[in-house]
């Protein structure tokens, strides 16, 4: 819980620290910090915690809590002006996490748990190459293959017993082989390296869209037909953001539409989906579904459709699309506030 709550501390600073990127004047010297480590903060010190607490947990192990203890303390570190020892521990935390991602691939070998291992070497190349000093958008392919690769690798695992074409898993390993390529090319060879990186993300995104369960459950009912959504219109800005990854590589305005596709429309979105699962199984909260959470969905949806006018319709947009994205967090949260409240309502009798 301790870890949860440093993790949502990152969140919150992270979130700060982008209103201020988006041109919302937020006031203080931590949050100052927290805009000059926007990315750092989201990606490496709230994901990594989360994603490191969620590993650790399942290996049952106290030895297993490093990592997501080091990634919650840089994060820490960072707001306050430490970057050097900050980034180091972001290293450290990633290594850490790619070492319990290994124990994980001991206990049980599958393309799954290999993937997350995979994820895991990403992470600490990317937090390796922003420590070094690399400010290169190589940095943020790195680490968005991290996030991207985790996703791929917990939909893989969870539907697993699904039966896939023949083909279905050597494609999908020949895309992260071209996103891995992408994303390691781009340091030396920036415009054919990112191309690579967005057309392997539009490819995942066909990858996922048609062998993913979600393309049946979205016909049914409560909570599966809401994840299914959630991870339908993820997938949709998954390939929004290869695609303007790729445009971007040769030359076009839409380097926020890309960063942002990916960690907001893509990424927010899996956490929508996966939140009332997740949160009973890593700090024990019971939640009970309720449909007022595609209320927080519908804001994420709106708020990014306004963010990425702006590069047509003026920079205001991009601030009240930054604001959108906070109301739809705030409301997201207090859904889980209700869902709490109901299961606690339902299972008192």
């Amino acid at each position: 819980m301790a870890l949860a709550l440093g993790a949502a501390a990152a969140l919150v600073l992270g979130v700060g620290g982008g209103l201020l990127r988006a041109g919302v004047p937020v006031e203080g010297a931590a949050w100052a910090w927290a805009g000059v480590q926007h990315a750092a903060l989201m990606i490496g010190a709230f994901f990594g915690t989360v994603i490191g607490l969620e590993r650790a947990v399942a290996l049952g192990h106290p030895a297993a809590y490093a990592a997501p203890a080091a990634t919650a303390a840089a994060g820490v570190l960072l707001v306050f002006g430490a970057q050097e020892a900050g980034a180091w521990l972001l290293v450290a935390g990633a290594l850490a996490f790619t070492l319990n991602s290994a124990l994980v691939v001991r206990r049980q070998p599958a393309l799954h748990t290999a993937l997350l291992l995979a994820a895991g070497m990403a992470s600490v190349l990317g937090a390796g190459a922003w420590a070094a000093g690399l400010r290169h958008d190589g940095v943020h392919a790195w680490w968005f293959a991290f996030l991207v690769v985790t996703i791929a690798a917990e939909r893989l695992e969870m539907t697993r017993l699904m039966q896939r074409r023949r083909a279905a898993a050597p494609l999908l390993v020949a895309v992260l082989v071209a996103l891995y390529a992408g994303a390691a090319v781009s340091f030396a060879a920036a415009r054919a390296g990112h191309l690579v990186f967005g057309l392997a993300l539009v490819a995942l995104a066909a990858w996922l869209g048609a062998f993913d369960i979600a393309r049946r459950t979205v016909r049914a009912t409560g909570l599966p037909r809401y994840m299914a959504v959630c991870l339908l219109l993820g997938y949709a800005w998954l390939a929004v953001g290869g695609a303007a990854w790729a445009l971007a590589a040769v030359g076009e305005p839409v380097r926020d539409v890309a960063l942002h596709a990916l960690g907001l429309g893509f990424v927010i979105s899996m956490v929508m989906a996966h939140a009332l699962v997740i949160l009973p199984a890593v700090v024990g909260v019971k939640l009970e579904y309720a449909g007022v959470f595609y209320l927080p969905l519908a804001l994420l949806q709106v708020s990014l459709a306004a963010r990425f006018a702006a590069p047509w319709a003026g920079p205001a947009w991009r601030t009240a699309g930054a604001l959108g994205h906070v109301v739809a967090f705030v409301v997201f949260a207090l859904c889980l506030v209700h869902a709490r409240r109901r299961w606690q309502r339902l299972h008192a009798r």
